[in-house]
């Protein structure tokens, strides 16, 4: 969201970004962003190396720097940028709601300044993928078409919030550097459908939705688990990785993995 002085926050709210395709906890799928296909639930390591930037202003609540990985975007419709971002000093009671840090600390900082801005090492969970086409104005190029909105490491999603997450786009010029640490039931895609152990039917939706035919309990599959349908009769070789993730383990085992590296519980569908 652009300031009435022109200077941005580096990334913006996830909510608070109009329009969109949106791939959820509720409505899941994945997206290729760089060769990569992100889906809702990806554990990550998520960094960007310091880089030496110019302090151009601060206040009590911010200090503002010359951005170093955008450029103004002249064709923007009535949006204009200056080139800064905002970053919020200790001050700021939202502080920790933003990844990016400055070396030295912000507080230490005056307009002049050199410093070093970027984002240590930070396991994050994905909350939804959001892609938009055509990308968005947002008053610096390039313009965003897909955002990964994710959470902090021990940060759990709360469907009662409007706003919640943190949006990074993977392609926009920042050279985030994003590690898949674990990727919940990776063997399968939303919409498979799967028979367990027990004989029941079940339709996957990532990454947390199961929904068993029966209708009945348990709520969870036995493993291990035959691939029945991937948009059609599935590939023998999908059968086959289907058949060889799940024989050994099971569906407790990653919830658990998840839990571990997220250090929350995850959120089912209603």
């Amino acid at each position: 969201m652009i300031a009435a002085d022109g200077v941005s926050s580096p990334l913006k709210t996830a909510s608070r970004t109009q329009g969109g395709t949106v791939d959820s906890q509720a409505e899941s799928g994945a997206h290729r962003i760089g060769g990569i296909r992100y889906r809702a639930g990806d554990v990550l390591r998520m960094s960007c190396p310091f880089t030496e930037v110019t302090v151009t202003g601060v206040s009590r609540f911010h200090v503002a720097v010359r951005w170093p990985w955008w450029e103004t975007d002249a064709a923007a419709d009535g949006i204009e940028w200056n080139g800064d971002v905002a970053l919020p000093t200790s001050a700021d009671h939202d502080r920790e709601s933003e990844y990016f840090r400055t070396r030295p600390a912000e507080d230490t900082l005056k307009a002049g300044d050199r410093c070093l801005v970027g984002i240590p090492p930070t396991v994050v969970h994905v909350l939804a993928v959001r892609r938009f086409d055509p990308p968005l104005e947002t008053g610096w190029l390039p313009r965003p078409a897909t955002y990964l909105d994710v959470l902090r490491q021990g940060e759990s999603h709360d469907a009662r919030l409007e706003e919640q997450g943190y949006e990074i786009d993977p392609a926009g010029g920042v050279p985030f550097r994003l590690e898949l640490l674990f990727r919940p039931f990776a063997f399968l895609e939303s919409g498979d459908e799967v028979v367990d152990r027990d004989g029941r039917a079940w339709r996957f939706d990532a990454p947390w939705g199961w929904n068993a035919f029966d209708g009945g309990q348990p709520s969870a599959p036995s493993w291990p688990l035959a691939l029945l349908f991937r948009n059609g009769e599935p590939m023998p070789e999908a059968v086959a990785a289907v058949a060889e993730a799940t024989s050994t383990g099971s569906h407790a085992d990653e919830v658990n993995r998840w839990v571990e590296l997220t250090r929350v519980e995850p959120v089912t569908p209603a």
